[in-house]
């Protein structure tokens, strides 16, 4: 059968996609690979574009030289190009062509980007108006910019999965409950990871609204994320089974994150960012994989 052109770009735009992924993140790297092939491609298309509208606000506009109001205006043509991408079906911007295909394919719209966008949007806001200075968010800040940088990247890949299945309308909100709460937890770790280089490099404080996190602080933080790990948990068995197991390996390697965090002072985690090992991950997978395994199929 002949290929079209269209056919080919779109098989090129997502080889650029997973490109994104395997260059930035080793974890959900690894978390796609074993989601069923049916979802691994949508889901990595989606990582793409969130990866590269988070690089805009977090340093790759500023290093390639562009003043405050230069970075606001990549931002907005980011997002001009994929609400237009999403509503005609093409970009000439590989990724959003990619991504584009998978909104259309699973229901993704503006309700969903139109907050990751206003995220973003948040992170430029008064980046950088004086020198030195941390900005900090207040709990409804804090609750507000999750919801919108990472629980509706959680509800995007919920559409995905759900894509020709039937679940009750109870399940599906334990579901979106589920995901919201496995977003906000990865959010979560992710703030106390990289505390050193959020409040060094890009003078952000997303977890106090004080100058410095306390070890108080941090140890209700790692409780509140082992609640939305539990919560997520509750709701992975609801999941297709070719995407269980993707699903609880990104939960179980964050899980394990969070623990040593848990046994990390604060003042290591100014200087240095916790990591699970890659043979740990290994493990870790394969675990999970048996587990779905034996449950069968449903």
């Amino acid at each position: 059968m002949t290929t079209t052109s269209l056919q080919r770009f779109s098989r090129a735009a997502e080889s650029a996609a997973s490109d994104v992924i395997e260059e930035y993140s080793t974890s959900f790297g690894l978390a796609t690979r074993l989601l069923g092939s049916r979802h691994r491609q949508h889901v990595r298309n989606i990582y793409a574009m969130v990866r590269v509208a988070d690089e805009i606000v977090d340093g790759v506009t500023s290093q390639a030289g562009l003043d405050a109001a230069g970075q606001r205006a990549a931002l907005e043509s980011y997002v001009l190009q994929t609400h237009a991408a999403m509503h005609c079906g093409y970009s000439s911007d590989l990724v959003l062509h990619a991504f584009a295909g998978t909104a259309r394919a699973s229901g993704i719209g503006t309700e969903l980007t139109g907050p990751f966008f206003e995220a973003m949007r948040a992170d430029l806001r008064e980046a950088g108006s004086c020198s030195g200075e941390v900005r900090t968010l207040s709990d409804a800040e804090h609750q507000r910019y999750v919801y919108g940088s990472a629980e509706v990247v959680g509800l995007m890949c919920l559409r995905v999965f759900l894509r020709n299945e039937h679940r009750t309308p109870e399940q599906l909100r334990r579901l979106e409950r589920g995901a919201c709460a496995l977003g906000a937890a990865f959010q979560n770790v992710n703030f106390l990871r990289d505390l050193a280089e959020d409040t060094q490099h890009l003078h952000r404080s997303y977890l106090t609204t004080e100058s410095r996190l306390t070890g108080a602080r941090k140890a209700a933080w790692v409780a509140t994320i082992r609640e939305q790990l539990t919560e997520a948990r509750d709701s992975t068995a609801l999941l297709p089974r070719d995407a269980r197991t993707a699903v609880r390996t990104a939960l179980v390697l964050f899980e394990t994150l969070n623990e040593k965090i848990a046994r990390t002072t604060v003042e290591e985690l100014y200087t240095r960012r916790v990591r699970v090992s890659d043979p740990a991950k290994g493990l870790l997978a394969a675990r999970e994989m048996l587990k779905t395994w034996r449950e069968g199929a449903v």
